[in-house]
């Protein structure tokens, strides 16, 4: 070896691409039987609440209970449709937004903020539900009275959580709800 070879400088090696990792796609189709089977259980309990509404003339079905069912019944594994979440989830969105309506007034400045708390409440109480952060805005934007309202909403959420857990049952195969219960 040369006394200049010493000095010359060696190539670096290139460092090892890590594994490619397989890519991201959309979740499979349901078969037709599984969409027919989540599509009726969602659209049952939706007329269910509606009915409910109907015979003590109380509007019962709102958006974001809309949303908790299609949760329910069509990603019944996923964290964010498990019953901790979706009962919780939506009474720490109750009382944030009569909270943030008794400090703040009816604004949609005051919405937003409500939202925002309530899904920092329910990161920090292990209770994700992405609907409940609609139910603090529903309540910060139309202020309904909280004696009629919340235990509507509880009752509402137990109703959807039971017919996740029956719906599991009925259809053979299907994934079974919950995946936990608290």
């Amino acid at each position: 070896m040369s006394p200049h070879a010493a000095l010359r400088p060696q190539p670096t090696p290139l460092p090892t691409p890590a594994p490619a990792s397989a890519p991201t796609r959309a979740p499979a189709r349901p078969t037709t039987a599984a969409a027919l089977h989540s599509v009726s259980a969602v659209t049952a309990v939706l007329l269910g609440l509606v009915a409910i509404g109907a015979m003590i003339h109380e509007p019962v079905l709102i958006p974001p209970l809309a949303a908790s069912a299609a949760l329910v019944h069509s990603a019944p594994t996923l964290p964010l449709a498990q019953p901790r979440g979706v009962i919780v989830g939506h009474l720490v969105g109750a009382a944030v937004g009569y909270a943030v309506l008794a400090a703040a007034g009816s604004s949609g400045w005051a919405a937003a903020v409500a939202a925002g708390v309530t899904l920092a409440l329910n990161m920090a109480a292990r209770t994700p539900h992405s609907p409940a952060v609609a139910t603090a805005v529903i309540i910060v934007l139309q202020a309904p009275a909280p004696d009629r309202f919340v235990p509507l909403l509880f009752g509402s959420t137990v109703l959807l959580v039971l017919t996740g857990f029956a719906a599991s049952r009925v259809r053979r195969g299907a994934p079974r709800y919950p995946a936990y219960w608290w």
